[in-house]
């Protein structure tokens, strides 16, 4: 059976993240205590305890995810060493994520790659003014409209009838007062830092850009999809631009969805918490195969005879 991997972005942080798998596997803790000594704080301690304030910082949130999913799908393939890991793709900082399970770096390579852009990224949500909302309810075109009105982006184009739009925090606030009469079913304020996947980011990508330009990358062992097209990037060159340009591009996850169900993958399972993608996936494809593996309890009930 084909297998593909789906990797959480940043929202999916929940504290306990990963403590069932630390607590239940040698590999999960060999995980952790790595990705502590490389960041140089303890990880285990912010994401089994909190604070919540602490977590949701971009800067922490981002490895956390990383960390996380990347343990998921080692203990998951661990418990079904049959399993035909045949794509992956993940949002927006799950990517990256789905990029090491393709082993394009190793874990600590990429765990440094994240700790970097985390950190570019919250610079940036300090230096602006910036919001985000997501659209429900509405064709493509119409919020595409609504965004070149009030010279905003669209952040994430998450299933059909779900987008999100990012921009200046003032000018998103005036594109959700007038969306109010442009037949959309609801626009709904997201509590985050600031304008991910907008031209606000444009400082973090730069300098995300010359960050990577010295790392090497490997060809993914099994096809990965990148946010920025929706379909699967093969080469470390394609694969490096892809990463710079989804800082400030849209995250094109319904077409990422798609396509791997395309490409005939049967069964997924979701590497986060929350169970977003899982959600996502059933509004994308109605009859796709997804199961969430986000703690010990729920992967072991995945075990293949």
């Amino acid at each position: 059976m084909k297998t593909g991997l789906l990797f959480s972005g940043q929202g999916a942080q929940a504290i306990g993240m990963g403590k069932s798998f630390y607590d239940s596997s040698s590999t999960a803790r060999s995980i952790y205590d790595l990705a502590s000594a490389v960041l140089g704080w303890n990880l285990t301690k912010v994401c089994f305890e909190g604070p919540t304030e602490e977590l949701t910082q971009t800067k922490i949130c981002q490895p956390a995810l990383y960390v996380h999913g990347f343990v998921s799908q080692m203990i998951l393939r661990e418990a079904n060493p049959n399993i035909d890991i045949f794509a992956a793709a993940g949002l927006s900082l799950g990517e990256l994520t789905a990029f090491a399970s393709a082993e394009v770096f190793d874990f600590a390579t990429g765990l440094k790659i994240v700790a970097e852009r985390g950190c570019l990224m919250q610079e940036c949500c300090e230096q602006t003014q910036g919001a985000m909302a997501s659209v429900i309810g509405g064709e493509k075109a119409k919020v595409a409209e609504l965004c070149q009105q009030f010279d905003i982006d669209m952040a994430n184009l998450n299933s059909p009838g779900q987008i999100v739009i990012s921009g200046e925090k003032l000018k998103v606030q005036a594109a959700i007062l007038a969306a109010a009469g442009m037949g959309f079913k609801k626009v709904i304020p997201l509590n985050v830092a600031g304008a991910y996947h907008s031209r606000l980011m444009k400082p973090a990508a730069e300098k995300f850009e010359k960050f990577l330009a010295p790392i090497k990358f490997n060809a993914p062992k099994f096809a990965v999809f990148t946010n920025t097209t929706g379909q699967e990037v093969k080469t470390p060159d394609e694969i490096k631009t892809a990463l710079v340009k989804q800082v400030t591009g849209s995250v094109l996850w319904e077409d990422c969805f798609a396509n791997m169900t395309k490409l005939g993958v049967e069964q997924f399972y979701e590497c986060g918490m929350g169970g977003v993608l899982t959600n996502l996936g059933k509004r994308i494809v109605p009859e796709a195969k997804v199961t969430a593996v986000a703690t010990a309890q729920e992967l072991a009930a995945t075990v293949m005879v």
